[in-house]
């Protein structure tokens, strides 16, 4: 479905960016993947995909937080590829503390990832989608774009501010054959979120199975983690021609979290 495609998929080096990112492989489209980790794993990541997929995939170290990184990485795949076809925004950080305490570091660290990122990188890439009558832009949201919890004040407010970036794109390009939306998950089941649940349980004086449906799942009524694949696929999705009058949508995936 993305043969001769490029995908440009952020903070890909792991969780539901790497699903995504794999995904847009999958369906024939070069990668571009972008995030932080261990450079023997991201090249062995790397190099996995391409072999499978028999794609061109290549990694980019730009930092979300640097307006100059990021446009140089947009950039550097359009003189190989062209034009990025399919922009995914999935950069994101968090940092859970009350307002009247809350770092002042963290908060713009947060805003600049999770919400300035996704401006640069679709400022950047728009012209040449616009030059080809062609673009589908993802977001990844959150549950957090459509309702609050507290002691998460940035992140909010950033995941708010995603939503009505989608929307003001999605007007600014309807007429150019380029679509933008939003995808809100959940609680998502990545290794981050596994490897908190011991501490948590320990820390709460409950099992682990009480701590993922008492706590992280209390508020999504199917008391299911959304996965990563299930992201991708509605990624991959958006890309298709049958979701070509999608646009400006926040699309929750989050168990019936928002339904209330």
């Amino acid at each position: 479905m993305l043969t001769g495609k490029t995908a440009l998929v952020t903070g890909s080096t792991s969780g539901i960016g790497l699903a995504i990112a794999k995904a847009m492989a999958k369906e024939g489209a070069n990668v571009v993947i972008n995030g932080f980790g261990d450079a023997g794993e991201i090249e062995s990541t790397r190099a996995a995909i391409a072999d499978e997929c028999n794609v061109a995939v290549r990694y980019s170290g730009a930092d979300m937080t640097k307006p100059d990184e990021i446009a140089a990485m947009v950039a550097e795949a359009e003189a190989e590829f062209g034009a990025i076809d399919v922009l995914c925004n999935n950069a994101g950080i968090q940092h859970v503390s009350p307002i009247d305490a809350f770092p002042l570091d963290k908060w713009d660290a947060i805003l600049a990832i999770n919400l300035s990122a996704s401006f640069h990188t679709i400022r950047a890439a728009l012209p040449a989608m616009r030059e080809k009558g062609w673009g589908r832009i993802i977001q990844t949201a959150s549950a957090h774009a459509l309702v609050a919890s507290p002691y998460k004040s940035a992140y909010v407010a950033a995941k708010h501010g995603i939503a009505g970036l989608t929307k003001v794109v999605a007007l600014e390009v309807a007429e150019y054959g380029i679509t933008i939306n939003a995808i809100s998950p959940g609680y998502v089941w990545t290794p981050l979120v596994e490897k908190q649940i011991p501490d948590t349980a320990r820390a709460r004086g409950m099992t682990e199975d009480e701590v993922k449906r008492e706590v992280l799942l209390a508020a999504q009524p199917t008391k299911e983690f959304v996965t990563v694949d299930e992201i991708a696929g509605l990624a991959v999705f958006l890309t298709s021609d049958a979701a070509r009058n999608i646009t400006g949508a926040v699309l929750p995936m989050d168990g019936g979290w928002t339904a209330a």
